[in-house]
């Protein structure tokens, strides 16, 4: 979709949401939860900050639009998608090539090696 009104109107921030490994560390942990929703004013939110799905980090005006939303197929998908335990940065350094650890070395001789060791003694014995 192009610009209207230049570069910066590009970046989709309007519908913006919580992403999953933060979603994720609010499920596990209240006091995360509790920071998050604490940078909100409750009379700027709809519903007064009732109706909140912790699951897609959304606020509703009424019960009904909660309710209507939790057997919704938005909220099924995001449930889906929150099963997975999200990634670490240790994992992702390790997906990049980033790690430290390159293995043991071994020194064993290969079979080539030893195959063309046998050929040199059978020749010069003949």
């Amino acid at each position: 979709m192009p610009a209207i009104r230049g570069e910066k109107s590009k970046k989709k921030t309007r519908r913006y949401t919580r992403d999953l490994d933060q979603v994720h560390a609010d499920l596990h942990s209240e006091r995360h939860l509790a920071q998050f929703k604490d940078t909100k004013a409750v009379e700027d939110l709809p519903g007064l900050g009732k109706y909140y799905c912790k699951e897609c980090a959304k606020w509703f005006e009424s019960e009904t639009n909660f309710g209507s939303h939790k057997r919704g197929k938005v909220h099924k998908r995001r449930l889906r998608a929150l099963r997975d335990e999200p990634y670490t940065q240790k994992e992702a350094e390790a997906a990049a090539g980033l790690t430290t650890d390159n293995g043991k070395r071994t020194t064993a001789v290969m079979d080539i090696d030893e195959a063309d060791a046998q050929l040199q003694r059978e020749m010069a014995g003949q």
